[in-house]
């Protein structure tokens, strides 16, 4: 009988310790914060377009200045043809752009569809506008080359 119990206590004890070793780990993860609401503000560079052989790319640095993280950043870029509207192409980040982040955005469309055309940009995230300011340059964060391992 006495060992059944200590076996009880020891599982139990054990199962205790594994259980605020997975707390102390999710503790140290991310936070979680609140992403932007409403009017967002990010600095832009001049739009960068050049026609290579049978597209028109485009090419624009984005840095969140705002005071929180964007989600569902967008940009879309609108082609206009005198007062008629064609289709342009857009551009969604796949997680929130975070405070201070840089990126790069390129744009594509054929050049049969947009010769002699004009186009527009439109920024928004998925809790409001966007208020993009020009600046001259934005540098991306340098990757590291991943390093092979040793054979």
């Amino acid at each position: 009988m006495m060992r059944l119990g200590s076996k009880i206590v020891a599982i139990a004890l054990g199962v205790g310790l594994s259980a605020s070793s997975v707390v102390a780990e999710q503790t140290t993860q991310r936070k979680l914060v609140a992403p932007v609401r409403g009017e967002a503000a990010v600095e832009i560079t001049a739009p960068d377009t050049k026609v290579g052989g049978t597209e028109v790319i485009t090419k624009i640095r984005v840095k969140n200045v705002a005071n929180g993280p964007i989600a569902g950043f967008r940009v879309s870029e609108d082609w206009f043809k005198g007062n008629d509207a064609l289709s342009g192409d857009a551009y969604r980040h796949p997680r929130p752009l975070q405070v201070g982040e840089v990126i790069e955005v390129t744009l594509t469309v054929p050049r049969s569809r947009v010769a002699g055309a004009r186009n527009r940009y439109q920024f928004s995230h998925a809790n409001g506008d966007i208020k993009p300011t020009t600046v001259k340059t934005l540098e991306l964060p340098k990757t590291e080359p991943t390093k092979k391992p040793p054979m």
